[in-house]
């Protein structure tokens, strides 16, 4: 299962954005262990800065104080598809002058092929093996000049799951896909906003939860304030992925906490296939004291 990345993105001028990101990412940890990112502006430039390894290795005082801004993504990787090595790390900084974005992805885009095929038969070229470049060179690539409406171009283009962040030079972006695959969530800061992918985020670094941004949402963050630009979706597909093992237990998802989620899930199970145990051992580690709970007193 390799399909857990973490992303996150805050605007909040006067704040240390960097830092705030630090440990956002430090608390997504469990979501990608591969590589991290952080990318940052300042209105007027885009830095980045993404490495191999844990998120407590790679990020430095020197290096946190370099990445100054009001505005800043982050991405932990869990690779799904490209190799694991430094030139696939995100976040992306793609494009130049004014045309310029980083993003930040979690997901899987299943005609990515065809995608690829297509944007290299019209003179772009690809430096890594990521679903998200092409996603990238895809926003890139629309005729508008509406920075939302070349995003929705992309999502109208895209099959598949993906919620990411994203920022320009002045405004921070989110966007999920129509069927709510991965999670995706709002939260309130002093002086600006942040996006997630799980909510634990927001308890490091003194966020409140708003809401989850919904399938088929794009939500944009400048000075101007906070707007969502909403598509109808006939449906939900959350994937079950989340509520079982990948997201953290202390985390809302779909209006629920994982941890009281799969408690219940434990006390069906045990009602499903009942044993006569003392003790329950769980692969993966998340099912333990969800199976305990319904067949035995639950361990420490």
């Amino acid at each position: 299962m390799h399909e857990s990345c973490g992303v996150f993105g805050v605007f909040a001028p006067g704040q240390d954005v960097a830092r705030l990101t630090f440990f956002a990412l430090f608390a997504l940890q469990h979501r990608g262990q591969e590589s991290s990112g952080i990318s940052t502006s300042d209105g007027q430039e885009l830095k980045l800065h993404s490495q191999m390894g844990l998120v407590s290795h790679i990020f430095t005082e020197d290096i946190l104080k370099k990445l100054d801004g009001h505005i800043a993504i982050g991405h932990n990787r869990y690779s799904t598809t490209g190799s694991s090595q430094q030139i696939n790390a995100q976040p992306f900084v793609m494009g130049q002058g004014d045309n310029v974005i980083a993003i930040a992805h979690n997901g899987n885009i299943v005609n990515s092929e065809a995608l690829n095929t297509e944007l290299t038969s019209q003179g772009y070229t690809f430096k890594t093996s990521t679903d998200t470049e092409i996603i990238s060179q895809l926003i890139l690539s629309s005729i508008e000049t509406d920075w939302v409406k070349r995003i929705r171009y992309a999502m109208n283009r895209l099959k598949g799951a993906f919620s990411c962040t994203l920022m320009t030079k002045d405004t921070l972006f989110a966007m999920r896909d129509s069927l709510g695959v991965r999670p995706l969530c709002l939260g309130k800061i002093q002086g600006g906003y942040v996006v997630t992918s799980e909510s634990c985020a927001l308890d490091h670094i003194g966020a409140d939860f708003v809401r989850e941004i919904e399938p088929g949402e794009i939500v944009a963050i400048n000075g101007n304030g906070i707007t969502s630009f909403k598509q109808q979706s006939s449906r939900r597909a959350l994937c079950i992925f989340e509520f079982i093992y990948f997201a953290r237990p202390d985390s809302l998802i779909d209006g629920r906490l994982l941890y009281s989620a799969r408690q219940a899930m434990g006390v069906e199970l045990a009602k499903e296939y009942p044993v006569d145990a003392d003790l329950v051992i769980g692969v993966p580690d998340s099912a333990r004291r969800l199976f305990a709970k319904g067949t035995c007193s639950p361990g420490p």
